[in-house]
């Protein structure tokens, strides 16, 4: 079935005259009154499916200018302009003639469709939508004010004052447009051949890491010492008592508990290194 549109498959308006002439908000609004009256009366099946893809096809350049506003905003405008046709497709499925014109219906249709893939696929961060729409917000009020000539970078206040945010949200909605992508940890940050990357820029060695190996390689040599020796070894490294007052608590001479000490501890530091007890270590 073919239909008689005001635009050709090119795109290029042309004159239909069998229907009377009508306004338009741009040349590639095609009147399609008809052809939509018609697709709502036909039942499911292949003209149905022929009426519809044309009429696609039709307000196709539409869609594309819609996805021509969203150039430069760090998306591929093929992309976008597949994510138009998407939100045009569905436009043309749930329009109902009988409420208005179908641009007024399929312009919002389709936009909201492209901001969602922006709010969907675009952000390296996820962020909640309130915050995506302070980001929104600050960003055309930042090139709002920064259009006339020796115009200064506006400051939180200024942005507060021309957006009727509030400074908190001007601030948070600052930070959100760090999200919108991420520095790679592996990105070079020298030119000069020292070949550092931004990982290299930051963060310390734990100190404690080394404290942590240890105790974990000193646990099952601790647990095979005998009970006393397991609490002098206790009382000495982990209360900080003398060898004095730990001999005066069991009733033993200090000497002897230095010889505890000493064989407890070589014993243990065996066990960590996985030799037997009494082995020689330069073996």
């Amino acid at each position: 079935m073919l239909i008689d549109m005001s635009t050709s498959r090119s795109g290029t308006p042309t004159t239909n005259a069998a229907a009377p002439a009508a306004q338009r908000a741009h040349d590639d609004a095609p009147d399609t009154a008809a052809p939509f009256a018609r697709l709502a009366e036909l039942e499911e099946g292949p003209e149905r499916d022929a009426l519809r893809d044309e009429l696609v096809e039709a307000w196709l350049p539409m869609a594309r200018r819609i996805a021509g506003r969203f150039r430069d905003r760090g998306e591929n405008i093929e992309d976008l302009r597949q994510v138009a046709a998407l939100g045009l497709v569905k436009a043309v499925d749930r329009y109902d003639p009988s409420r208005g014109a179908f641009e007024s219906y399929a312009v919002p249709t389709i936009t909201g469709e492209i901001k969602r893939h922006f709010r969907d696929r675009m952000w390296a961060l996820r962020v909640p939508r309130r915050v995506q729409e302070l980001r929104n917000k600050v960003r055309v009020a930042r090139r709002e004010l920064t259009q006339a000539p020796g115009s200064h970078e506006p400051t939180v206040a200024d942005l507060a004052a021309h957006t009727g945010l509030t400074e908190e949200e001007v601030s948070a909605g600052m930070e959100a447009m760090d999200s919108f992508k991420t520095l790679s940890l592996d990105v070079e940050m020298s030119t000069d051949g020292d070949g550092y990357s931004f990982a290299d820029t930051f963060g310390t060695t734990e100190a404690s890491y080394d404290v942590v190996l240890d105790r974990e390689a000193v646990k099952e040599g601790l647990r095979r010492l005998p009970e006393r020796e397991r609490a002098i070894l206790y009382m000495r490294f982990f209360e900080d008592m003398t060898q004095s007052s730990i001999a005066g608590r069991l009733g033993i001479s200090q000497m002897h508990v230095s010889r505890l000490i000493t064989r407890s501890c070589a014993l243990v530091r065996e066990q960590a290194l996985g030799r037997r007890p009494g082995s020689d270590s330069t073996r």
